[in-house]
């Protein structure tokens, strides 16, 4: 029922022209995780967050933390033990079965082209906020999609195909770039943290919790801690982007451990640091729902230059999250081509790069339409939706494994798998049930299209199912 499994020997196995340059080293990979994890949503959801929550938007950081902590010991020895492009879809295929493999590809691609065109919106409000402060003011048509009475987000539109470029030029240009993209971002952080701590106020945490803490609808909107954890969640993952780039690790057993696990301890510490000052400085309902929350902050406590530089830092290094999720979402898309799953030219690389172009290129294209026309919290919630799905499969992927086949060598072992496991797979299905229904339906219905894409196309044609097929004759 579940569909044939493909064997970890069978994962590292390539054919010509279908195999991926392995140009990738640690450090690449720490600041693909902190590219991807520090972006959007420290720097755009918080205020998001803080109206879904209040003060208790901090808690929902740490929650949200604790459950993506868990999930990241789990990817970082499925990513040591099985180091092929693909994450999560590579890992269900040898643990679970060709079928919920693609319903977790399905997922991925979801999460990553959603979270890409999230970001994109995230960076647009941040551009037009800095150009505004410059005196300038900008056409609001073309600033806004449909639901904010305009036509088309251009500068989202254009900054996803600008990162699209990018990714075609080659997969090490990009990740030397991220370096830099990442070092501006952490100390525009940093900045912030100096220049805004100093004016916490005890008061702005009253009542800290005023919505309550599990996730309820109050006139027509979700509210609450869980709420607010479910939305701020699409702050954490980026580390399961590094999960995809193991073909592409020079030393993926040494390599994908740092990349991961540091990821987010890094991220987490600057999380916690930056929502503690923002919250502490200003009363949380003027944070709510603001595109560029924190130099919003900066201009409240009379720092206009360091509002403005920390807008600008933002429109300088967030790409670098478009470029890591773009990045992964192309991965993924190639190993379910490689597979058969979906067309097999799509999984054609490049010979002077040894980046998979034609994937990259339609990636772009569909992840600059969505940006140009949709909100960004609607965008962020189902992102979260397929991520969640991905996490819930890595952490049984991880148990499976170690029952099946406990001799496999890892060079990285999760503490108590089992306990790490149930917790990832409990706390993202709490996280799951707290978005809005609407999202919730909307998610069903991409995994219904999904499935029929599977049903008519992929199980007939992909390599696990043909030999299966062969093995029974």
């Amino acid at each position: 029922m579940l569909g044939p499994r493909k064997s970890i020997e069978k994962l590292s196995q390539r054919a010509s022209g279908h195999s991926l340059a392995k140009t990738l080293s640690w450090p690449h990979l720490i600041a693909l995780g902190v590219g991807a994890i520090v972006g959007t949503g420290i720097y755009t959801l918080t205020g998001v967050g803080a109206e879904r929550a209040g003060p208790a938007v901090i808690l929902a950081f740490a929650i949200a933390g604790a459950v993506c902590a868990c999930a990241a010991l789990a990817y970082a020895e499925m990513a040591t033990m099985i180091p092929a492009a693909g994450s999560a879809y590579t890992f269900s295929y040898a643990a679970m079965g060709e079928t919920i493999a693609w319903i977790v590809g399905w997922s991925l691609i979801l999460e990553y082209s959603l979270a890409c065109s999230t970001v994109a919106v995230g960076w647009s409000g941040y551009l037009v906020g800095w150009i505004e402060s410059a005196g300038i003011h900008l056409p609001h048509m073309l600033l806004v999609g449909p639901h904010g009475g305009g036509i088309v987000n251009l500068p989202a539109v254009l900054v996803a195909l600008g990162v699209m470029g990018m990714l075609i030029a080659g997969t090490r240009e990009s990740a030397t770039l991220n370096i830099i993209l990442v070092i501006i971002k952490l100390v525009a952080l940093s900045i912030f943290v100096a220049m805004a701590l100093p004016a916490f106020k005890g008061g702005n945490l009253e009542p800290f919790m005023p919505y309550g803490f599990a996730s309820t609808e109050i006139e027509g909107q979700k509210r609450g801690v869980m709420a607010a954890a479910a939305i701020v969640f699409f702050a954490f993952y980026g580390f399961d982007a590094v999960a995809t780039s193991a073909e592409e690790a020079k030393n993926p057993k040494r390599d994908l451990t740092i990349g991961i696990v540091g990821s987010m301890v890094v991220c987490t510490l600057i999380y916690m640091a930056v929502a503690i000052a923002a919250i502490g400085a200003l009363p949380f309902q003027q944070l709510a729902n603001s595109p560029e929350p924190l130099a919003l902050v900066l201009r409240q406590l009379g720092h206009p230059t360091a509002a403005h530089l920390i807008a600008l830092a933002a429109v300088v290094a967030l790409p670098s999250v478009i470029l890591v999720m773009m990045y992964g979402q192309s991965r993924v898309f190639f190993v379910m081509a490689r597979d058969g799953l979906l067309p097999r030219a799509l999984a054609k690389v490049s010979p002077r790069t040894g980046a998979p172009t034609r994937i990259t290129l339609m990636t772009g294209i569909s992840i600059a339409v969505v940006a140009g026309i949709f909100r960004l919290d609607e965008i962020a919630e189902l992102a979260n939706a397929g991520t969640l799905i991905a996490f819930m499969a890595v952490g049984a992927c991880l148990m499976i494994l170690r029952r099946r086949s406990p001799e496999l060598p890892r060079l990285f072992r999760c503490p108590q798998p089992m306990l790490v496991g149930t917790l990832t797979i409990l706390g993202c299905a709490y996280l799951l049930l707290s978005l809005p229904s609407t999202t919730l339906v909307r998610f069903g219905a991409w995994n219904v299209i999904g499935l029929l894409v599977y049903v008519l196309y992929g199980r007939l044609r992909s390599d696990a199912g043909r030999e299966a097929a062969a093995a029974k004759a």
